[in-house]
């Protein structure tokens, strides 16, 4: 029935022009539908198109396609274009919190650093000290074996002198 209707609106049938059964179908006004001139081009621009039964073919007018096709963008095109913007201005602000998210481990990495140099110092500062201790003790050490071993040749020297010497005989 759909073919007879399309077939019918394609040659101009009295039928289809006034609008029997199809309300919404075709043109509102006298001066929208074809004439005889544009039936042929018309034809031509037609397209054939097989509908899911296989033995059903629907003949398309290419003018009707075109014009659902801008009334489809007209409808859809702004909420997406829209949406294509909202969706551009998240990207660039994701990727500025995204460089402030970098910045800001690089500042609690330096934080860390100057953590860990600080911690560093303390213990150089520590085993300095023990160092400085270390050298104290060293050197009191060497002092005790030098003052021990003054004291030895002290008394090597003092036991030479009380050991008796034999007289010179003259």
């Amino acid at each position: 029935m759909l073919d007879i209707m399309l077939l019918k609106k394609q040659s101009g049938s009295k039928e289809y022009m006034e609008g029997e059964g199809m309300e919404d179908e075709g043109p509102s006004s006298q001066s929208e539908l074809p004439h005889s001139e544009d039936l042929q081009p018309a034809k031509q621009e037609s397209l054939c198109l097989e509908s899911s039964a296989p033995e059903e073919n629907v003949i398309v007018d290419k003018k009707a396609v075109d014009k659902l096709t801008e009334g489809l963008l007209s409808h859809y095109l702004p909420d997406l274009q829209n949406s294509k913007r909202a969706l551009q201005e998240l990207t660039q602000n994701q990727l500025v919190l995204l460089d402030t998210l970098d910045q800001e481990v690089t500042k609690f990495r330096e934080c860390n650093t100057l953590l860990d140099l600080n911690s560093l110092f303390t213990e150089a500062k520590f085993y300095h000290s023990k160092l400085k201790r270390a050298l104290k003790l060293q050197q009191q050490k060497q002092k005790e074996a030098l003052e021990k071993e003054q004291q030895r040749e002290k008394e090597l020297e003092r036991e030479r002198q009380l050991i008796a010497k034999p007289a010179k005989r003259t």
